[in-house]
């Protein structure tokens, strides 16, 4: 179970980091999602395969996170 917990805190950790460097950055480089121009997806490396978050681009110095999924979640495929 410690175990479990290690590799939950690891993943919150990478999402975090990714988020904060890219997303504060440059969050209209992302490929667009939903057909919204407004809506993009990043990326997050982890492990094996890794998450894909949806976020919103509110204004050029505010981005929502919209959902979070693993890649190879079904659908993502």
């Amino acid at each position: 179970m410690s175990e479990d917990l290690d590799r939950a805190q690891a993943a919150i950790g990478a999402v975090r980091a990714t988020a904060q460097h890219r997303l504060a950055i440059t969050p209209f480089n992302f490929r667009n999602a939903a057909g919204n121009p407004a809506q993009r997806e990043l990326i997050i490396p982890f492990g094996a395969t890794g998450y894909a978050a949806l976020f919103e681009i509110v204004s050029a110095s505010k981005v929502v996170v919209l959902a979070l999924r693993l890649q190879r979640e079904e659908g993502r495929h």
